[in-house]
């Protein structure tokens, strides 16, 4: 964080608006610019005394907006934390809120000049906050700048602390919607952030649940976008989508069923289901910017995946030969690579031709699996009740025979 230190009897805010003023009004001439400097200071020091700190940051920011291009990065830095430091300067809290507001927006109107060096600026004034709500004010303006200003690497690094942001800041559901679709917006400017930015997406979507048709609506478009953002992943094989009221809102929207047919086709059918779908939608793919190809590989793994939950641990190779479509010889590159995708676990019999499957992700989580999940809870705790029971017996059955070979030393 910068600090500057007070050098004369002039107070810092003074000193900025004087600094500023003289380098706005330079090229005017000092006989044009020293009255108008003048009564810019003269403004300044009427707001100091009387505590209009409001009125006296509108004045500071409109002189520095003039000199950001101007003047050096470590000179701008200095008059921004004295700037936002005003923060400090105020006891009410309305008007320091407002003060942060102010501040935020202006510093990021124009994120195109020094990007970082601004995110740099709304990052400190953050710290200087003591307001939960200032902090998600200025928060946001931050987000906003870091995908206009193409600075995203520099605050995807905070998306840890989220959760510790939500307590802090006791946010309603619509600002919940706005922080998280925003997040995710940075994320996908951010290389090697694809998962953070689906991540916040569904966040965003799980906050729709209930509400009038109006209010779903609003998540229609960001709902494609997800659905779209999963099926482009190439590492992405399971999601909740299907069971969210946003999207399912989809299956009978004239515009968007055929978007969620697909999605529903990924996470439960096979391979056969989705090349009967491409036949006859391949426009709307391209659309999409989906490409068939991908797809293929990506719906020959999930289908691969059905066959892991669905059959009783043993899949011979011939069908997942018919199932994904394959010759003979490919079967096992695509077990390899399902293996390498941390799909599943298994082990190859190749003098049988089949795999023996230990472990199957699930494409989809929702009543079946957890059945399936209760009833191998349940076979489990039978089985090691069993183990328990046989070695109690046995150690009653050593017991017995110590104690008989006891009498018969006596």
């Amino acid at each position: 964080m910068t600090t500057v230190v007070q050098t004369s009897e002039e107070d810092p805010q003074l000193s900025v608006v004087r600094f500023t003023s003289e380098l706005s009004w330079a090229d005017a001439g000092p006989e044009v610019a020293s009255p108008h400097v003048e009564r810019l200071c003269i403004e300044a020091q009427e707001c100091l005394v009387a505590g209009r700190v409001l009125d006296l940051a509108s004045l500071m920011l409109t002189s520095a907006d003039l000199i950001f291009s101007k003047v050096s990065e470590k000179d701008l830095e200095c008059i921004f934390t004295v700037i936002c430091n005003l923060v400090t300067k105020s006891e009410n809290l309305d008007e320091i809120l407002e003060i942060a507001k102010l501040i935020s927006a202006k510093v990021a109107q124009q994120p195109n000049d020094k990007p970082a060096l601004r995110l740099k600026i709304l990052f400190n004034l953050y710290n200087l906050l003591t307001i939960p709500y200032g902090r998600f004010s200025v928060y946001m303006q931050a987000l906003n700048l870091a995908v206009n200003g193409k600075v995203a690497e520099h605050i995807v690094p905070s998306f840890k602390k989220i959760d510790g942001f939500l307590k802090e800041w006791n946010l309603n559901l619509n600002e919940q919607r706005d922080l998280f679709l925003a997040m995710s917006n940075v994320a996908k400017e951010c290389k090697g952030s694809a998962k953070d930015s689906f991540k916040f997406l569904i966040k965003y979507l799980a906050t729709f649940s209930g509400e009038d048709a109006a209010t779903m609506s609003e998540a229609k478009e960001q709902s494609v976008k997800a659905i779209i953002d999963f099926l482009k992943a190439p590492d992405v094989f399971q999601c909740d989508l299907l069971d969210m009221p946003a999207v399912a809102q989809l299956e009978n929207d004239s515009q968007y069923s055929s978007v969620y047919q697909l999605l529903r086709i990924f996470l439960t059918q096979k391979l056969d289901s989705y090349l009967e779908y491409h036949a006859v939608n391949s426009s709307l793919l391209k659309d999409y910017g989906l490409v068939h190809e991908d797809c293929v590989i990506k719906m020959r793994l999930m289908s691969l995946v059905d066959l892991g939950s669905s059959e009783s641990g043993r899949i011979p190779y011939a069908v997942i030969r018919d199932t994904l479509q394959l010759n003979d010889d490919e079967v096992e590159f695509w077990v390899v690579k399902a293996i390498s995708s941390k799909l599943l676990d298994c082990k190859m019999d190749q003098m049988n031709q089949v795999i023996i499957v230990s472990r199957c992700s699930e494409r989809v989580f929702g009543q079946r699996q957890w059945e399936l999940l209760r009833s191998k809870l349940a076979t489990w705790k039978e089985n090691v009740a069993s183990v328990i029971a046989t070695i109690q017996v046995n150690k009653i059955a050593d017991d017995v025979t110590q104690a008989a070979q006891g009498m018969a030393i006596h």
